[in-house]
């Protein structure tokens, strides 16, 4: 299926491939456990699994997630945008928290422009008054998560 989610995290616009996105909902049960990557908050249970819950501009930059209170307008561990995604071959499933999702826009994404330096993108939309939304190649954030 073509087409792609717009979402918003960390005041940035991104586009998530349509025909890996499972379900958006909200999260309000985070399991903090050890973890290696510093944008991964916990785990969280969507449709009967735990799941990675990851937010995902701190992940697209390797920084650290931001506190509950910050990232959330529930406040302190409140309600959370999620995005269940299906990383690649391997099915995996992880959770993106993300400020808020927009749109699903029934589109081909055009190709990356040459001279364009946008990592993890497998395409771009252009936003309205200019401006390019990088579409997410999912199989190679996965990759970076397994």
């Amino acid at each position: 299926m073509k087409g792609y989610l717009l979402v918003r995290s960390g005041g940035k616009s991104y586009g998530l491939p349509i025909g890996h996105v499972l379900e958006v909902g909200d999260a309000t049960e985070v399991l903090h456990i050890p973890r290696k990557l510093p944008a991964v908050r916990g785990l969280t249970p969507l449709r009967g699994r735990l799941v990675p819950l990851i937010h995902l501009a701190a992940f697209l930059t390797g920084s650290e997630a931001p506190s509950a209170a910050a990232g959330s307008a529930g406040g302190g561990g409140g309600v959370r945008t999620v995005v269940l995604v299906e990383l690649g071959a391997s099915g995996r499933q992880v959770a993106f928290e993300v400020d808020d999702a927009d749109a699903v826009v029934r589109e081909q994404p055009l190709p990356v422009p040459r001279g364009q330096t946008l990592p993890w993108a497998a395409g771009v939309a252009e936003r309205e008054g200019g401006g390019l939304v990088p579409i997410l190649d999912l199989d190679a954030l996965g990759d970076r998560i397994a």
